[in-house]
Order: C-alpha cells, then structure tokens, then sequence
C-alpha cells in the first residue's frame, strides 16, 4: 500500500516527469547526432570529390585558383559526349573539364523534341545536361538534350589550312 500512496503523491508526478523530459531531450540529442552525421558524411565525400566536382583548372590547389572565374554547374553541364560506357557517359564541356553523367530508368533523352534510347547517344554529341550531383562528384541525369553544335562553340575540332 505503499508504493500505491507513493505513486499517488505529489512527489512521484514531480519524479516521473522529469525522466519523461529527460527521454525526449535524449530523443531530441540522438537526432541532432543523426542530422549531424549525415551532413558531416556528405560532406566529407563532396570533399573528396571536389575536384572532380568542379574541376582542377590549375595545377595548384585551393580557392586562389577560382578568383575571377565562374563556378561551374554541379547540377548540368553543356559539352560534348567523350566516353559511352551506359548507364554511365562522360561529357567534356567548354573548360575541358569532363563529368561523369549517369543515366537511369527516369532519364528523360531527347534530340530536338523527339525521345530517344541511351543506346542512341554518340561520341561527339553536343549535349546539354540537367540534373542533381550525387556524393561522388557525379551528375544524376533527369534531362539530356542531343543539340547541334553551336557555331561559336569551343567545342568544335579547329582545322588548320596548310598552304
């Protein structure tokens, strides 16, 4: 009878409900430990592929290099296909730089408004590419449109004229 008056007690509430708010505050902390990791992994991979990401445009390494340049699109690029090998391509754009594309079940390929099969694509298509990085300096595919070279495009192989 006891126990029973205790738990009824004033006392007893007090006690209770302050190891219900110490559970949800360890709740609360595990799931910062969890939000925490997770961006700290990512991260940490983006870090490992940042060069890949966004391309080493000069032989020495950091942010000096990037003064007065444009960042390059993590999200798409624009250039031409250099490597075939589906469900992955490798795409070389204006700078030299080439991304890793991969294409899924969901990628959308389309040259001018018709769709077209992965197997389609060529070495040498001018292609311009929308889509999300992954944690390995890759670009998803959601979109790829198979365009014409663009005239001005420094893309193009220059023919020198030997006379």
């Amino acid at each position: 009878m006891k126990f029973k008056n205790f738990l009824q007690s004033d006392k007893a509430k007090h006690i209770l409900t302050g190891i219900g708010i110490a559970i949800i505050a360890l709740v609360i902390f595990q799931a910062g430990i969890f939000v925490g990791f997770k961006k700290a992994s990512f991260s940490g991979r983006l870090g490992d592929n940042y060069y890949q990401t966004f391309g080493n445009r000069n032989s020495e390494r950091g942010f000096p290099e990037m003064r007065g340049m444009d960042l390059p699109n993590t999200h798409g690029t624009i250039g031409k296909v250099a490597v075939i090998a589906l469900p992955k391509i490798v795409v070389a754009d204006r700078d030299g730089v080439e991304k890793t594309v991969l294409l899924n079940e969901k990628t959308d390929i389309r040259r001018f408004r018709d769709s077209i099969k992965p197997e389609e694509l060529k070495a040498g298509d001018f292609v311009t590419i929308i889509g999300d990085p992954n944690d390995n300096g890759q670009i998803e595919a959601r979109l790829i449109r198979v365009m014409p070279v663009p005239p001005s495009a420094p893309f193009q192989d220059k023919q020198t004229d030997n006379k």
